[in-house]
């Protein structure tokens, strides 16, 4: 397989101050882990590039980017709710966040690689059509999925997000589109308290107890995605991949490993390589200790490239 990665310099100048959890020394913590281990250097590597304003407003109202940019401060940290803070930097990291995520699907679709990695942040899933919350400005994995419409034609495209919080804003911009499919696996119940009981046809809910570990996630995926991700054959597959439910994750109480990872992103792959002609591109979410969001993203990084997981 080949896989590209895509990050930007620019992702590490937003920060939200030296106490919050969503900060600039977790894509240092992957890129240091996946160096190491000599799986960055088997990637092909490249810088992302901003998402201008016709890829945002395909998912986002113009009032909110209007606003968000109303917001933003010329110094300092201004606060849009108690988790999502910005400095004068911060739309500018958001912008090549969901840029990475455009850039992949032009990859994938000018076969230029098989999947793709976007190692960025601000995350994205938490952002609503008109509202940003959860330490998110801009739906990244949306704004990706829109364009691949948009310009590729692409006709059926399916979002898995295994993050330990619901990507309530790929529901609320995606909700009854008969064209995406949404599985969602989530501590339940659980920030964003919103969406978490929805009956959208287009949408599988997949709720975790608290403690659940590994073999119970796998057999709720495989019961409840793979029929579901079987009878809608995607054209594109697509990751909202976060990390914080890691068993050593401090943000919840779901009680995964590496291998876990390894496996729900080789199911993704299975079903990319299926119906989708292997066209995978995967960004990054959540996960906040950096030690288990590093071997996290290193076990979901060797399942695309090909490789077999291995415990360090």
């Amino acid at each position: 397989m080949i896989t590209a990665y895509l990050t930007h310099p620019d992702c590490s100048l937003h920060h939200m101050g030296p106490e919050h959890p969503e900060n600039p020394q977790r894509l240092e913590a992957i890129r240091a882990r996946l160096a190491l281990s000599g799986l960055l250097q088997q990637t092909m590597q490249a810088d992302a590039k901003e998402a201008d304003d016709t890829a945002l407003n395909r998912v986002h109202a113009t009032r909110h980017l209007d606003a968000l940019s109303k917001c933003l401060p010329e110094q300092g940290i201004v606060s849009l709710d108690g988790d999502t803070l910005m400095n004068p930097d911060s739309l500018k990291a958001a912008r090549f966040a969901a840029g990475a995520v455009v850039k992949g699907v032009d990859q994938v679709f000018k076969r230029q690689a098989d999947n793709v990695f976007c190692a960025v942040r601000p995350p994205g899933h938490h952002a609503e059509a008109a509202e940003a919350m959860g330490f998110c400005f801009y739906n990244n994995i949306a704004v990706g999925a829109a364009y691949a419409r948009e310009r590729y034609g692409a006709q059926r495209i399916a979002i898995l997000d295994f993050d330990v919080h619901q990507c309530n804003g790929t529901i609320d911009i995606f909700k009854n589109d008969p064209d995406v499919l949404i599985c969602t696996s989530f501590q339940y119940p659980f920030y964003p308290w919103r969406y978490l009981r929805s009956e959208w046809q287009n949408v599988v809910n997949t709720p975790l107890e608290v403690g659940t570990q590994g073999p119970e996630f796998r057999r709720l995926i495989e019961s409840q995605w793979l029929p579901a991700l079987h009878r809608f054959k995607p054209d594109l597959v697509m990751i909202s991949a976060g990390f914080d439910a890691h068993r050593d994750d401090p943000m919840g109480d779901v009680c995964l490993a590496d291998e876990d990872f390894y496996w729900v992103t080789h199911m993704a792959m299975e079903i990319a390589t299926l119906y989708a002609d292997n066209r995978l591109v995967s960004s990054l979410e959540g996960g906040y200790n950096p030690t288990s969001l590093a071997s996290g993203v290193e076990a979901h990084l060797r399942a695309l490239l090909g490789l077999p997981f291995a415990l360090s």
